[in-house]
């Protein structure tokens, strides 16, 4: 019984690192390396859209998302609440994210929340992101982060 607890306390450590990994290589403006976590899965954009393997995620954020001088997005994602139900070799996940930004000229601020509905596949070399739904709950001035309108 105690193998088993163990796995799943591991699983969920490793599957909670995934996630957190991503917010930092967000705010990091490495949209190469949010790909690569997704190199075998998608993130769901609707019910008819999503976005597929490594270059495809990673050209999204880059046409998306607006980066500084220091290549970043100037932001600061943290995820919350976080719930993992592991089920053998696939785990579901949902969390919720705050997103602030500030710059000297724009005062630090919370710009958008929300929370993710993930899922995850075990492989041979570890957990990876299957898929990643973000549903918005509030969005404030994300005039400075984003490229696009939403």
């Amino acid at each position: 019984m105690q193998n088993h607890e163990s796995e799943i306390m591991n699983s969920s450590n490793e599957i909670r690192n995934l996630i957190f990994e991503y917010a930092r290589r967000i705010d990091d403006g490495d949209f190469e390396g949010v790909g690569k976590l997704f190199s075998r899965g998608k993130i769901i954009i609707d019910d008819t859209r999503s976005i597929e393997g490594a270059v495809d995620v990673c050209a999204m954020y880059t046409e998306t998302t607006r980066r500084y001088e220091d290549g970043t997005p100037r932001t600061h994602h943290v995820t919350t609440n976080i719930e993992i139900n592991k089920m053998g070799d696939s785990a579901d996940s949902t969390s919720y994210f705050t997103v602030f930004q500030g710059m000297d000229d724009f005062p630090i601020q919370v710009i958008v929340t929300g929370q993710y509905f993930d899922s995850f596949l075990l492989h041979d070399d570890g957990w990876w992101f299957s898929s990643r739904r973000m549903v918005l709950k509030q969005i404030g001035d994300v005039s400075r982060h984003l490229l696009i309108d939403l």
